[in-house]
C-alpha cells in the first residue's frame, strides 16, 4: 500500500480526528477560553507523538507554541517547516450559525465548524500526509518540522520573538503554509505575494470640550468636519494615495506577472456580485486583481465623533477619531510609510485644529520567487494530488508570519491553500469542503515526495 492508498482508506479516521480537534473552542482573543486554547495545544502534541513525531510545547508570553519534528531523513535530504495556527476566531454572532460552531457538522460534503478552514482543517492535511507516508514507507523522504501557534487570530504578538530566539530550531530549506484558498475546486492556486500593513489612529482636536453647536457653530472649526477634510485629501480623483513618497519604493509588476494574474479574469460584475457594491473603484491603470494584491492602499476603517446615540444632541465635538490602515506591497517599509502619512497629515491639518497620527501595529509585505525547485515541486504536487495545474495569485491580505520566516530565517515560503473563497472565514457557518481536505492531503504527500534542496 502506498501513502495515497493509505490516505484514501483512512478517510473516516482522519475526519473523526479533525472533528475532535474542531470541538475544542480555542478562541485566543477571549480570556474565558484560555484553558481551551491550551487544551488544543496539548491535543496536538499528543497527536503528533501518536503519528511518529517528536513533539513538545514551548511556553511563551502568550499561548504556547506547538513544535513537532521528524529529522531522520539525513543531512542530504531537504528540511520542510510547516506552519499553522490552532487558535480560532470568536464564533459570534452565534444565532447566525445553522449548527453550533464547536459541534462540527457534515452537510452536503462540507464540514461546518469554527476553525474548519482557518486554520485547523488546512494544517491538519500535512499531519495526515506525514502519517500516511510513515505508516506505509516507515520513513519520510524529507526532514520535517511543524510550528503551530496559538495567537495568529490575536495578531501573533509573540511569534516574531519566538522565531528570532529559535532560529536553529526552525532552520529549514522551505516553509509551507496552508492558510489561504484556491480559486475553486477545479482551479488550485498558489499565492506568491502578501501585502503588509500599518494600522493607525488619526485624531483631530479642537476646543477643550464639547460645545453647543448653536452658540459656537460657524465660529469654531468642527473637528469632525476637519477630520473629513483631511481624509478627503488622502486620495485624488484617480484613486491614488496623495501622500508624498507613498509609491516611491513600490516594486513594479513585471509583464509576466501581469500575464499570470490575468489568467483568471476578475470583472466588475464579479466584484459587484461578491460585495453588493454599486461599482468598482480604485487606482486607475491597474486591473481589479492587480489593485487587490499588487498595489498599496490607504483605507478608513472607522470614524468616531460627537453624538451617536439615540435622538438628537446638538453638540460640536471636541475631538474626532479615524481608524486608518495601509496595505503595503513588496519593498515598502511599514515604519517609513507611517512616517510619510504622519508628516502629510500634519502638513494638511488646518491651523484651526490640531491632529495626531498614532501607529498601533504593523507588518511587512512578503513575496516569493516563483522560479525555484521548491515551487516547481509545489506545482507538480498540485497537478498530481489536486488534479490540476495551479495558477499564481497575489493576496490582498496579510499573514505576518510569512515575512518573519523570510526576514529572520531567510527561508522561502510557499503558500499552498486548500480552502475555497466561500469558506466563511471569521464569519458564521465557516466550513471546509471535504474534497478539499482529501485533495490537500494528497497534494501534501506529493510535495514531500518531490521537493528537493
Amino acid at each position: 500500500m502506498n501513502p495515497h492508498e493509505y490516505a484514501d482508506e483512512h478517510r473516516q479516521q482522519f475526519l473523526d480526528e479533525l472533528i475532535e480537534l474542531l470541538k475544542i473552542p480555542s478562541v485566543s482573543t477571549l480570556s474565558a477560553h484560555e484553558a481551551d486554547v491550551r487544551r488544543a495545544a496539548e491535543w496536538l502534541v499528543a497527536h503528533m507523538q501518536q503519528i511518529g513525531l517528536q513533539a513538545r510545547l514551548y511556553e511563551i508570553a502568550g499561548h504556547p507554541v506547538v513544535y513537532g519534528e521528524w529529522l531522520n531523513a539525513g543531512p542530504d535530504a531537504p528540511t520542510v517547516l510547516v506552519y499553522g495556527h490552532y487558535d480560532v476566531q470568536p464564533p459570534d454572532p452565534i444565532e447566525k450559525w445553522q449548527s453550533p460552531p464547536f459541534e462540527p457538522t457534515v452537510r452536503d460534503g462540507k464540514i461546518y465548524a469554527r476553525g474548519a478552514a482557518d486554520d485547523k482543517g488546512q494544517f491538519f492535511t500535512h499531519l495526515k500526509a506525514v502519517e500516511a507516508i510513515l505508516r506505509t514507507e516507515g520513513r519520510l523522504p524529507v526532514n520535517i518540522k511543524f510550528i503551530i501557534e496559538g495567537e495568529e487570530e490575536s495578531g501573533s504578538a509573540n511569534l516574531e520573538r519566538f522565531v528570532q530566539e529559535h532560529q536553529d530550531l526552525l532552520a529549514a530549506d522551505v516553509v509551507v503554509i496552508s492558510d489561504t484558498h484556491s480559486r475553486s475546486l477545479e482551479q488550485p492556486t498558489i499565492v506568491y505575494a502578501l501585502r503588509g500593513m500599518i494600522y493607525m489612529e488619526l485624531e483631530v482636536h479642537g476646543p477643550e470640550h464639547d460645545l453647543h453647536s448653536g452658540t459656537y457653530g460657524g465660529i469654531v472649526h468642527n473637528p469632525a468636519q476637519a477630520l473629513c477634510e483631511i481624509i478627503a485629501r488622502l486620495h485624488d480623483s484617480d484613486g491614488r494615495v496623495t501622500v508624498p513618497g507613498f509609491y516611491d519604493k513600490v516594486r513594479p509588476l513585471s509583464a509576466d506577472e501581469r500575464d499570470a494574474l490575468a489568467e483568471v479574469p476578475y470583472t466588475e460584475a464579479d466584484l459587484i456580485r461578491e460585495t453588493g457594491a454599486p461599482a468598482a473603484w480604485g487606482e486607475k491603470g491597474y486591473t481589479l486583481r492587480e489593485r487587490a494584491g499588487a498595489r498599496p492602499t490607504l483605507e478608513v476603517n472607522g470614524l468616531v465623533s460627537g453624538w451617536t446615540g439615540e435622538g438628537a444632541k446638538t453638540v460640536l465635538p471636541a475631538r474626532a477619531l479615524a481608524k486608518v490602515s495601509c496595505r503595503l506591497v513588496a519593498d515598502q517599509d511599514p515604519l517609513e510609510v507611517y512616517e510619510l502619512v504622519r508628516d502629510y497629515v500634519a502638513a494638511i491639518t488646518p491651523a484651526t485644529v490640531t491632529s495626531e497620527v498614532r501607529l498601533l501595529h504593523y507588518g511587512h509585505a512578503a513575496i516569493t520567487d516563483r522560479d525555484t525547485p521548491a515551487m516547481a515541486a509545489a506545482i507538480a504536487a498540485f497537478e498530481e494530488g489536486w488534479g490540476a495545474k495551479p495558477i499564481f495569485a497575489r493576496e490582498g491580505g496579510s499573514i505576518p508570519v510569512v515575512a518573519y520566516f523570510q526576514r529572520i530565517l531567510g527561508t522561502p515560503v510557499i503558500l499552498m491553500g486548500f480552502g475555497l473563497p466561500d469558506d466563511g472565514l471569521h464569519a458564521p457557518n465557516e466550513k471546509l469542503t471535504l474534497e478539499c481536505f482529501w485533495r490537500g492531503i494528497a497534494t501534501a504527500i506529493s510535495f514531500y515526495e518531490r521537493v528537493t534542496k
